[in-house]
């Protein structure tokens, strides 16, 4: 009994000071804890010194330079396309007499079940964006022809001003992807300084300037990469660049250490679609002579001769031949000026008016700026006899019309809708059809006219009249002609209701490569004056 006793007084004691142990744990715990909580309540450091900024001081560089100087001529371009808005009204579904729609059928249709508008809907702008640089105080800008293809509306913002202007094209050259396009801003503008791509060296500094993913003038800097790459059609040579050029960037500048203007980004080198260190931009000098013969003439001509070659025969095929350099004629064009001379494929050409052709770019410079109308000496080797052959050149573009590439640079004249001061204003500009255009779209006779430009502010541009719309009436009176719109305009006076049926292409067949016109009315009150 004394045993058990004094084995439960041991056991007591035990947890007495196992319990003790754990109290006194606790309240050390408890006491560390509320230090460490004291500490982080934020008590002043006295032995801490304050930061201080300094005063702002200027670290130029000549990227500073640069930058401060070209950011304001360089621009922001935003293109709108127009796309039918679906109507809310849906067609009921199909008894089981008509069937079901056809799978073929439109996707977007079949998603939403949809028959055509009762009304032809207003539409919804679609577009991107691009980059471009002024190059006349005027608001003449250079840009690249596939950031404004197609547009039914561009809309240019300058660098520091969030005004959006209207810009119209001038005229375009697709075969070095160029086009210009001009805005009135009301006052005269900055303009980037040209420089000279000839002077370019490998290794040379390279600045980019534009609009990438849409933010506004962004700067990047590289080097020249190299010259001359050929990765475009036959008058691309490009200057490559690995300053980081990006969507967006296209029809900015490429700009040289001084700040001046060395070429035109255009392209870049991707698996992703975004930079990876290869960018190509098209020399200013190019661009410069297609600038020039734009704001001339509107449009480009460059000379032919009508003749072929291939690019990918290297110079050991006419030494086997036993020509040291010259260009093989793969193809005479029927009824050029080449075949009118008298020159055949297989034929080595070797020299022009007594100089010796280098190779097909040597050729093809020589000729396309040569005027048209000239004369020139062709000197050729035919199974080893040299002949001379007088070739009068013609307009390219001409030469090779039923070609694809070259249908869209025929430019017609453009006519400003004016009339007496009724105080009936459209504010259009319209143009004839072309007998192709009549037939793609198979109007009848010879009624409609293609409007070229809305004025801005306009009524026109109200009732959401749009470039490249046909006019075909007007209060259903047939228009053939600019006259007839001018007489109808006439007849109208401020506070008169207008309805024009017009014919709208559809930019959904468009992008599937057909032609498709919608015939419906845009109406609306003169204003008045």
């Amino acid at each position: 009994m004394k045993l058990v006793d004094k084995l439960r007084k041991q056991k007591l004691l035990t947890m007495g000071v196992l319990l003790f142990t754990l109290a006194v744990g606790i309240l050390i715990g408890t006491l560390v804890n509320t230090g460490v909580q004291a500490d982080k309540g934020g008590q002043a450091a006295t032995d801490a010194t304050p930061l201080k900024i300094p005063s702002p001081v200027q670290l130029a560089s000549e990227f500073t330079k640069i930058a401060k100087l070209t950011e304001p001529a360089v621009v922001n371009i935003t293109v709108e396309n127009e796309a039918p808005r679906t109507s809310a009204r849906r067609r009921p579904r199909p008894t089981p007499e008509e069937g079901e729609e056809d799978e073929s059928m439109d996707l977007f249709r079949r998603f939403f079940r949809q028959g055509p508008a009762i009304e032809f809907p207003p539409p919804v702008p679609r577009g991107g964006t691009g980059s471009g640089f002024l190059v006349d105080p005027k608001g003449y800008i250079i840009t690249n022809h596939h950031v404004v293809n197609g547009a039914d509306r561009i809309k240019v913002k300058i660098h520091g001003d969030s005004v959006e202007h209207r810009a119209r094209l001038i005229g375009f050259d697709p075969e070095t992807d160029l086009a210009v396009i001009k805005i009135d801003a009301g006052r005269m503008l900055p303009a980037a300084k040209v420089g000279n791509s000839d002077a370019v060296e490998v290794g040379d500094w390279a600045v980019a300037i534009g609009s990438p993913f849409g933010l506004e003038a962004s700067v990047t800097a590289g080097i020249v990469s190299a010259k001359g790459r050929e990765v475009g059609q036959q008058f691309q040579n490009f200057i490559q660049t690995d300053a980081a050029i990006n969507p967006g960037n296209s029809g900015g500048p490429l700009l040289n250490i001084r700040g001046e203007v060395i070429g035109v980004n255009t392209a870049i080198a991707t698996n992703t679609g975004q930079y990876q260190g290869v960018g190509f931009a098209l020399p200013v000098n190019l661009a410069v002579k297609v600038y020039n013969q734009i704001i001339k003439t509107g449009k480009i001509t460059r000379g032919s001769m009508g003749i072929s070659f291939d690019k990918t025969n290297r110079p050991e095929l006419v030494k086997a031949l036993g020509i040291q350099s010259g260009v093989l004629v793969t193809q005479v064009k029927a009824g050029g000026p080449a075949e009118k001379a008298g020159i055949k494929v297989e034929d080595i050409i070797t020299a022009l008016d007594g100089k010796p052709v280098k190779d097909g770019d040597d050729l093809v410079s020589r000729v396309s700026e040569t005027a048209l109308g000239s004369t020139i000496t062709v000197t050729a080797d035919r199974n080893g006899k040299r002949m001379e052959f007088p070739v009068i050149v013609r307009d390219r573009a001409e030469v090779f019309h039923d070609e694809p590439q070259f249908r869209s640079l025929r430019k017609q004249e453009e006519e400003p809708v004016t009339g007496p001061a009724t105080g009936a204003k459209f504010g259009i500009y319209v143009r004839d059809l072309r007998p192709e255009e009549r037939e793609q779209i198979k109007l009848e006779s010879n009624a409609g006219v293609m409007v070229t430009r809305v004025v801005e502010g306009s009524f026109a541009e109200e009732i959401r009249l749009l470039e490249k719309d046909i006019l075909v009436s007007i209060n259903r009176q047939p228009v053939s002609s600019i006259d007839d719109i001018r007489r109808l305009q006439g007849s109208l006076k401020g506070g008169d209701a207008v309805a024009f049926r017009v014919m709208r292409a559809n930019p959904m067949a468009r992008a599937a490569g057909r032609v498709e016109h919608t015939s419906f009315y845009l109406s609306g009150t003169l204003p008045k004056e």
